[in-house]
């Protein structure tokens, strides 16, 4: 006989269970919204770590986890009388059934559940829609700002391209990848220029308006900034990894080493990759 494959009623039983007073455990009793915050970023960071390791197999783990996180704002919600995790999956379904009207034009799941199929629609038109629809919700929340409802707590990079994306639909953006480009130079020119003028703090003030530049050279290529820097920051890891092992097999350490010679163990390590490209892709 098949162990008993626990379903979602199980997991919000679970929950509350571990939030009772009584006979709950001491730990999830004592958490509130804000001491869960953090928690939540790092689940969501462990399930883009676990994708971009292609770790398919940890993924029902960590996607668990990641859901876990609404289960407990759910809890804390349903606690005083707010809402429950119900009303988080309907009000979920209805905001994307109202988002698809080219899937979805009675604005319900009935005609697909009887398998009716969609009608192509032109991609563009279909990205306009949807962009239309958020702007009359954010109107409907009495936002005053194009920028309201992005989110605080995102990543800088993240947040930066969030905010400048948005700019970007009223208008306010360079006409093509040169002019971002020019301004790259431009906040570049401005950091030289204050470490010239021996304007330590100025001239770290002008480092953020180069990483904002770069963040939208980024948007306009198409590239997400925050995947990008995790790529880069694992291409890093890779490499030096490999310069701290070919010292070590002389016995020696990085600090003990030349630079000269850990420049050579690096582009070592580029070669490598160049010429074993999958090994790359394994290690990361």
């Amino acid at each position: 006989m098949s162990a008993h494959r626990h379903d979602l009623d199980d997991l919000l039983t679970l929950m509350a269970v571990l939030r009772d007073p009584v006979q709950g455990c001491p730990w999830d009793v004592k958490q509130d919204w804000d001491s869960i915050v953090p928690h939540t970023l790092e689940e969501a960071y462990e399930v883009a770590d676990a994708i971009e390791r292609r770790a398919y197999d940890e993924l029902p783990g960590e996607l668990g986890d990641l859901l876990f996180q609404v289960v407990y704002y759910s809890r804390f919600a349903e606690e005083e009388g707010r809402f429950d995790f119900y009303d988080v999956v309907d009000a979920l379904t209805a905001k994307m059934l109202a988002r698809h009207p080219h899937v979805f034009p009675e604005g319900t799941l009935a005609s697909r559940r009887e398998g009716v199929s969609a009608a192509e629609v032109e991609t563009r038109q279909v990205k306009s829609r949807w962009e239309a629809l958020k702007a009359d919700e954010r109107r409907e929340r009495d936002a005053v700002s194009v920028l309201d409802d992005v989110p605080r707590t995102l990543p800088a990079l993240s947040r930066a391209a969030k905010l400048s994306k948005r700019a970007a639909r009223v208008g306010f953006d360079w006409p093509d990848e040169q002019g971002v480009l020019a301004k790259i130079r431009e906040e570049l020119g401005e950091v030289e220029g204050a470490l010239d003028a021996g304007e330590t703090e100025e001239a770290r003030a002008e480092v953020g308006d180069l990483l904002f530049a770069v963040v939208n050279l980024a948007r306009r290529l198409g590239a997400d900034p925050e995947q990008a820097l995790r790529t880069t920051n694992a291409k890093f890891e890779r490499r030096f990894r490999h310069v701290e092992r070919a010292l070590a097999a002389d016995g020696r350490q990085p600090d003990e080493a030349s630079l000269a010679e850990m420049d050579r163990h690096w582009e070592e390590a580029k070669r490598r990759e160049h010429h074993h490209p999958e090994e790359s892709h394994n290690n990361e």
